[in-house]
């Protein structure tokens, strides 16, 4: 495959991935960790980071959707339990053996059929709502399958989880009436092992431990514990070619719109990305990278494919040199800040343009 010298280069530090694990491991106060993978590992490559997470010892793998659970069987063959949390249709996943997390009675019936049909016992989750009011049994739907859970009888129930709505808000008083009602609701409802903790969760204490935790965004870097020191390691470093520098008198502007004047002369780098890459058009003059050590700030809006930097102060500026966009101290959490959103976006928003290594 030809590659593009031009374009920006996206690495992947997979041993800080399986390092993030092993944290989020020894602070669950709990059982097993497993390791959420849906949206291609964030954006990060859910085969590479699959293999990394297998081999240091995960053993369960959550997914949102069927596809995304396929490709990942065939990555990782068949030894991890892989949760697809969107559910399926009975039969679906071929031969694929995963898991469907049951999301409301309709679906519970409709695997308790295919078991008396078929007469095998498939491996399932319960998903019960607590206060996300998204997927899962709302509390009329549990307190039915509590009165009468003859539906449950013919599968193989694994685990019963619930999904928290605050837990990046450690005083949020809904992180609590969760968990309350997920005990409540458990306690009544065959025997089955736990699933509480996202990334977040995880850091709440002893009351939000369970016998599976489900970390996502941290094993790849976001910050758990927003408003305080972040306790994972980075996880990825994004940097792109310097395509063509301009030197441009005081009072001259940069960009669409017009929305940067230079207050003195000036040397601007164009840079190979843009807002097709998913480097966020909001970022437009609220950004910066870094060069050599040092700031450049972006001047002039994000465009589809290119940006515009302030070298005036980066005298190692040159075409064809990379200048960092992700990594040298700039995260994820800081992108999203300055364009008022989550580390999430940032990552899941990393176009296929970047040429990717995994290391």
């Amino acid at each position: 495959m030809a590659t593009d010298a031009r374009a920006g280069l996206l690495s992947v530090d997979l041993s800080a991935v399986v390092a993030n694990w092993r944290l989020l491991r020894e602070r669950h106060q709990g059982g097993e960790v497993a390791a959420v993978v849906k949206a291609d590992a964030y954006g990060l490559g859910a085969a590479p980071v699959g293999r990394a997470l297998r081999d240091a010892g995960c053993r369960t793998f959550f997914v949102a959707h069927l596809a995304e659970g396929m490709a990942l069987r065939q990555a990782l063959g068949h030894g991890p339990a892989i949760v697809v949390l969107n559910g399926f249709r009975p039969g679906a996943d071929e031969d694929a053996a995963l898991w469907p997390a049951l999301n409301s009675l309709a679906d519970v019936e409709a695997w308790a059929d295919s078991a008396r049909v078929h007469g095998m016992r498939h491996k399932v989750l319960l998903h019960l709502d607590t206060g996300m009011a998204r997927l899962g049994l709302d509390s009329r739907e549990a307190e039915r399958l509590i009165q009468d859970p003859w539906p449950l009888v013919p599968l193989d129930l694994r685990y019963v989880m619930t999904h928290l709505a605050c837990a990046d808000e450690p005083d949020h008083p809904l992180n609590a009436a969760q968990a309350a009602r997920f005990a409540g609701l458990a306690d009544r409802l065959p025997a089955a092992r736990r699933s509480v903790a996202n990334s977040s969760g995880i850091f709440l204490g002893p009351a939000f431990a369970s016998d599976l935790a489900r970390p996502g965004a941290a094993l790849y870097g976001i910050n758990p514990t927003p408003g305080r020191p972040n306790p994972m390691r980075q996880v990825v470093r994004l940097t792109a070619p310097i395509l063509q520098l301009r030197e441009i008198a005081a009072g001259e502007s940069v960009g669409y719109g017009a929305s940067f004047t230079a207050t003195r002369p000036s040397r601007i780098a164009t840079v190979a990305a843009g807002y097709a890459d998913g480097y966020l058009r909001a970022l437009s003059g609220r950004s910066r990278a870094v060069l050599d050590g040092a700031e450049i700030p972006l001047v002039g809006r994000v465009s589809m494919d290119l940006l515009t930097f302030d070298v005036t102060d980066a005298p190692a500026a040159a075409p064809g040199r990379h200048v960092t966009l992700i990594g040298d101290g700039i995260t994820p959490d800081e992108l999203a800040a300055a364009a008022g959103t989550i580390g999430y976006e940032i990552l899941t928003s990393l176009g296929p343009r970047y040429r990717r290594i995994h290391a």
